[in-house]
């Protein structure tokens, strides 16, 4: 029997209970007064008159009249890039130790994010935050004492110019205090291993030794990882190795769609826990059962700000229009996408995180990602979120009993006419054209935009089936293979061509 578990779970459920129930509209006037009066003597906070806006009675509206909007390729190139080329107090007071380097889905290069202290801080009192709200869920009180197992990208960091470079997954887990090492797995060993199959490997080796209570990946990385375990172990559950699990933490994309092939990997209940950790820090965590709904850490070095998603607000390329309208924490409303924008303790300023999200429970701040403001397939005005589509697809996978785990998918000209093309990786016997017929009728009572845009210049539907394992190759091939990689799940025309082309010759 467990003998420490209980006492550690106890002592989380104390500090949960602290943290939990705040006021969330005061907690972000007061991160946003922080942030200000450390940051007003920065060349950013000179610039953008920062003492002055201290002094204005309406804060957040004076901030917002104030500085204007920043998306990354903005605030890197007026600056971040005197910040990398080593001089102090750009944005944020000092220089930064650490850079972190963004594996997102687009862009052709990677963003080089600056990672402050006050951030690595603001990252570990989340992670706390979260263990805590464990205390929540009705877990066995042994899974606070037994070990945690977290696939992330290599902790092998790069020095330059000064700088440590990595991602943000692999600068966090350099990070671990050492009391807390015995409890980490893989440990900094294999973790330190950049190549991905290789690391995959050392863990099925030595997966036998260790005693995992949780897991924490995005799932479509963290499911092969757990076959070559089970693979390598010539075991049939991931329980028969880790008979203590009960936990996973996700992040990064929706669980729903990987779930009932995760469940094929258990033989006992595990507890699905949403987070969302990006590279510009820890936004939200879910914090209790009775909702997969993420609440805002609204006092984690993070001032939150939201754009009404509407096409008027937000450009081709998903940056936001000059003097688009912003509401703050004590004006949202439930169930509107928003564009997320950001000011944080590293020296970002209203910066678009490029992610849409809606509130679910604006009391307790929690949201649920809606996609991209890239993702939204807008080009005929049909207005599909990721969210939308994945809950479509869900309802689809139930009604021809099959799973549906990765998709991509373009709107397309053909023969004068537009239509949406999917790619869905799948091993149904289910057509392509039963497919596509019932995931048209899905979308269209699903999306009044999307049914308007079906009556007039969309012509239809299009599906490929695919080999799951094509998702994977295709990362593969772009050098994204790894623990915080996601897939693209809506492609402009350009890397649409080039999809189908490997697609083709698979």
């Amino acid at each position: 029997m467990a003998l420490l578990g209980p006492i550690i779970k106890t002592a989380l459920h104390i500090h949960d209970s602290i943290t939990s129930g705040s006021n969330h509209v005061e907690l972000q006037r007061e991160a946003l007064k922080s942030l200000l009066k450390k940051a007003k003597k920065t060349s950013f906070g000179l610039y953008y008159g920062f003492e002055d806006v201290l002094k204005e009675g309406d804060l957040e509206q004076a901030f917002a009249e104030a500085v204007p909007f920043f998306d990354y390729h903005k605030m890197d190139e007026q600056w971040w890039s005197r910040t990398k080329e080593g001089k102090p107090n750009i944005s944020w007071p000092g220089t930064p130790r650490f850079l972190a380097r963004s594996s997102g889905t687009t862009g052709k290069k990677p963003k080089i994010i600056p990672v402050s202290d006050e951030m690595i801080s603001a990252i570990k009192a989340a992670g706390t935050r979260q263990v805590s709200a464990l205390t929540n869920f009705d877990l066995p009180a042994g899974i606070f004492e037994s070990e945690v197992l977290a696939l992330g990208s290599s902790t092998d960091l790069t020095e330059e110019n000064g700088f440590v470079i990595g991602e943000i997954s692999g600068i966090s887990a350099s990070q671990i205090p050492e009391f807390l090492e015995s409890f980490y797995r893989p440990g900094k060993k294999i973790s330190s291993i950049d190549d991905w199959d290789e690391r995959v490997q050392k863990i099925a080796e030595e997966a036998k030794n260790w005693d995992i209570g949780m897991l924490s990946g995005i799932p479509s990385w963290l499911e092969l990882m757990l076959k070559n375990v089970m693979h390598y172990n010539k075991v049939d559950s991931i329980h028969d190795i880790w008979p203590n699990l009960c936990v996973y933490t996700s992040g990064g994309v929706a669980f729903e769609p990987y779930r009932s092939s995760f469940e094929k990997l258990f033989s006992k209940p595990v507890q699905i826990v949403d987070t969302y950790l990006a590279s510009e820090g820890f936004i939200a965590c879910q914090q209790r059962p009775e909702t997969d709904a993420m609440q805002l850490i609204t006092d984690g070095g993070i001032y939150f700000e939201f754009v009404p998603f509407q096409e008027e607000y937000v450009k081709q390329d998903g940056s936001i229009v000059a003097n688009s309208p912003v509401v703050t924490m004590a004006d949202v409303e439930s169930d509107v996408d928003y564009v997320l924008i950001i000011s944080t303790v590293s020296g970002a300023w209203r910066y678009s995180t490029g992610d849409t999200i809606k509130f679910i429970n604006v009391e307790k701040a929690e949201i649920k990602i809606t996609g991209r403001t890239k993702f939204f397939l807008n080009v005929i005005g049909s207005q599909l979120s990721v969210l939308k589509m994945e809950t479509a697809l869900l309802e689809l996978q139930s009604n021809f009993d099959t799973i549906i785990k990765e998709f991509t998918v373009s709107a397309k000209k053909i023969d004068g006419d537009f239509y949406h093309v999917w790619y869905l990786a799948t091993e149904t016997n289910t057509t392509e054209k039963q497919l596509a017929e019932v995931l048209d009728k899905l979308l269209q009572e699903a999306n009044k935009n999307y049914k308007v845009a079906r009556s007039k210049a969309l012509k239809g539907v299009l599906v490929n089936k695919v080999h799951p394992e094509i998702f994977t190759k295709w990362n593969n091939h772009n050098n994204k293979k790894g623990g915080q990689v996601k897939t693209e799940k809506v492609m402009d025309e350009e890397k649409f061509k080039k999809w189908e082309d490997f697609a083709t010759n698979f």
